[in-house]
């Protein structure tokens, strides 16, 4: 069949060999823009064009969906909003559809005065459907729901999108055992959404770039009712805490069945605070305060991060009781069984090798993947020499892990518990372990016993980084309250609170002087700037600006010819660019720019000589620092790069990823 692509045909489906619509006589399209043959409509938009299913020729006939606008609203303001958010729709799929829980952008392109949007076809249903046919979810379909969806939302979020239309029909579900094209399993989480079905957001056509604040025109709102958080439908502003409104309501329609706008028409917002009364099966506790304050209708009491979430449901991870095998079989899939992580290993394995991905052929490969965490990699960390190296990686899955960076084997896995863990440190000596976590503590391991050390309390919100000065004294955490703490590493004292900045603080480096080790240390901030700190007396020395957007690591030199002592530092940001700053002065020396998407991390080789820089563009690119110049790119083979570290000898470089896996490349300067 052959569809018709006037948005006004009562009847677009035609026979194949015909050249004009047997319904409305408009010339039919064989292949829209060269290679795509529109098969079937999707859905109406309601005025605003219709959505097809369509082949794509020059890919075996590959399904996608193509969406048109073709509004028939009247006034010039209300089409063009219309044009911006379908814009807007294709700008958003651009940056965020790598990830694979967003269906990715195909084209976007004008032809015969309609705008057309091509992206990844879901093969699946929406939950809303999803809901009609097989009833009410339970406690535990609920939680994997969350545990599938709040890394999708963090995700946006900290690319600065809020997609302020969650609800069951924008969020579908592949059909199990799915293998689109190009789809790799890479790890347990997507593993496990082979097996039973990954959820996929879809719609930002609402979606908004977030600044501080995000407000539509005065009298507008964009969202759904019942779904939709009071400050986005009273005054038009959207903030992430907004999505997580929206996400609590879609729990709520799944776990009842009642949609949550029949009940906003007949009461407004007082549904929230007795929305238990339609719960039809008991829930635990737990779950019920994490509906209780994605459902806050005051932003304020409301969960500010999808993180946050995450914190609280991995605190509580049990589920109500169940005599029934299938109950155990669904419990042991939420908590990730090691039955199915070693009845699939090979075949995860496999699928993850650069050899078998086409789109690595003119690519240079890692040296080594090392697959072990089930979440996203949040740091690495290295310590030893040649003989024997130590890498340490942290991961949302709650654990730290430590390999032979040597042999590339993993020695041991360190159990956070009930906290993600955000960042990890080795003490130079090799003899202390620490990881920052996001329920707020840090934790001191013994590498060699894998025993806990002590577990130091005193933040207010999520760790996240944590470092140790060269010296082995002195352990810094950075915080989302927006603290310093220093420590005594030995003791675990607390030495000092620093509060200067006024937003989350990322990272951290230690700088010597001649005096001793550890004497200042930087930290650089969602507030967009880097502090220099003199330790001696817990005061700034001097502020750096310069970065548009949050400061997502520093790192500094520890030979830096030419210069006086301070050395130099480099920070890398969201706003996608690396600067070099001199210490000694705090004068910024240069930008490098190159990255496509936020940096997230950067990391000098032992001899100062060559910087490292990972970024959410999937690549990794080392800079001379003497020529200011691009030596090389990796292109990762997973996800965004997380976080970068060299060897000691400089002869590789570890990068963790956003898909759980560690890539270790071979570095020829």
């Amino acid at each position: 069949m052959l569809c018709c692509l006037n948005p006004d045909c009562p009847n677009p489906l035609n026979p194949d060999g015909i050249h004009y619509c047997q319904s409305c006589s408009t010339p039919l399209v064989q292949l829209l823009r060269g290679h795509y043959r529109v098969t079937n409509v999707l859905s109406d938009e309601g005025g605003f064009g219709k959505t097809y299913l369509a082949e794509d020729v020059d890919k075996l006939n590959e399904l996608c969906v193509v969406k048109q606008l073709a509004p028939k609203i009247q006034g010039t303001w209300a089409v063009k909003k219309a044009i911006e958010s379908f814009q807007q729709e294709a700008q958003r799929l651009q940056e965020l559809g790598k990830h694979q829980q967003i269906p990715t952008l195909l084209a976007y392109f004008e032809e015969e005065h309609y705008l057309y949007l091509v992206q990844e076809f879901i093969d699946g249903q929406n939950l809303l459907r999803e809901l009609q046919q097989r009833g009410v979810y339970s406690e535990i379909a609920i939680r994997k729901l969350l545990l599938n969806l709040l890394p999708v939302l963090q995700f946006i979020h900290e690319h600065g999108v809020i997609h302020r239309d969650i609800k069951p029909p924008n969020i579908m579900r592949r059909a199990p055992f799915y293998q689109p094209n190009q789809q790799k399993i890479k790890n347990f989480s997507s593993l496990l959404g082979a097996i039973e079905g990954e959820l996929v957001l879809i719609d930002f056509g609402a979606s908004k770039q977030l600044s501080e604040t995000v407000k539509t025109k005065p009298g507008t709102t964009i969202g759904t009712r019942g779904y939709s958080p009071l400050e986005q439908m009273q005054d038009g502003e959207a903030h992430p805490a907004s999505d997580l409104f929206s996400l609590g309501a879609t729990c709520f329609h799944l776990m009842t069945g009642v949609a949550p706008s029949g009940l906003w028409t007949e009461n407004g917002y007082s549904w929230v605070t007795s929305w238990r009364q339609y719960i039809k099966s008991p829930i635990s506790h737990s779950l019920g305060k994490i509906i209780d304050k994605l459902l806050k209708k005051d932003i304020r009491e409301r969960y500010q991060s999808a993180n946050e979430v995450l914190q609280d449901l991995s605190g509580h991870l049990s589920v109500p009781p169940s005599s029934s095998q299938s109950s155990l079989l669904q419990r042991g899939l939420l908590l990730g069984t090691t039955l199915l992580f070693l009845g699939f290993g090979g075949i995860w394995y496999a699928k993850d090798s650069p050899l078998l991905n086409p789109l690595a052929e003119n690519q240079s490969s890692p040296l080594k993947t090392l697959n072990g965490h089930s979440n996203l990699v949040t740091a690495v960390a290295v310590s030893g020499n040649s003989q024997s190296v130590m890498l340490a990686s942290s991961s949302f899955d709650t654990t730290v892990k430590l390999w032979n960076l040597v042999t590339k084997k993993e020695i041991a896995t360190l159990e956070a518990y009930a906290a993600s863990v955000h960042s990890v440190a080795i003490s130079p000596d090799g003899q202390i372990v620490a990881s920052g976590n996001g329920d707020n503590t840090i934790k001191l391991w013994n590498p060699l016993t894998k025993k806990e050390i002590r577990t130091l309390y005193g933040h207010s919100s999520s760790v996240e980084v944590v470092t140790i000065s060269p010296d082995n004294k002195i352990l810094a955490s950075g915080s989302f309250d927006g603290t310093i703490k220093l420590w005594e590493l030995a003791t675990g004292k607390e030495i000092a609170t620093l509060k200067e900045h006024t937003s989350s603080v990322k990272s951290f480096a230690f700088t010597s002087s001649p005096q001793g080790f550890g004497q200042t240390l930087a930290s650089g901030s969602e507030d967009s700037t880097i502090k220099l700190w003199n330790l001696k007396n817990q005061q700034v020395i001097i502020t750096l600006k310069g970065h548009s957007e949050p400061v997502r690591s520093v790192a500094i030199s520890p030979i830096s010819p030419n210069l006086e002592f301070g050395g130099i530092l480099a920070s890398s940001s969201a706003d996608d660019t690396i600067k070099l700053w001199n210490l000694s002065t705090g004068e910024e020396i240069y930008t490098f720019e190159g990255h496509e998407h936020p940096v997230n991390s950067v990391a000098f080789t032992s001899d100062g000589k060559t910087l490292a820089s990972g970024s959410s563009d999937h690549t990794i690119k080392l800079w001379d620092i003497k020529t200011k110049r691009e030596i090389r790119t990796f292109k990762s083979l997973s996800k965004e790069v997380t976080s970068v570290a060299f060897s000691p000898d400089n002869k590789t470089l570890i990068a963790g990823s956003a898909d759980g896996s560690i890539n270790i490349w071979e570095v020829k300067l």
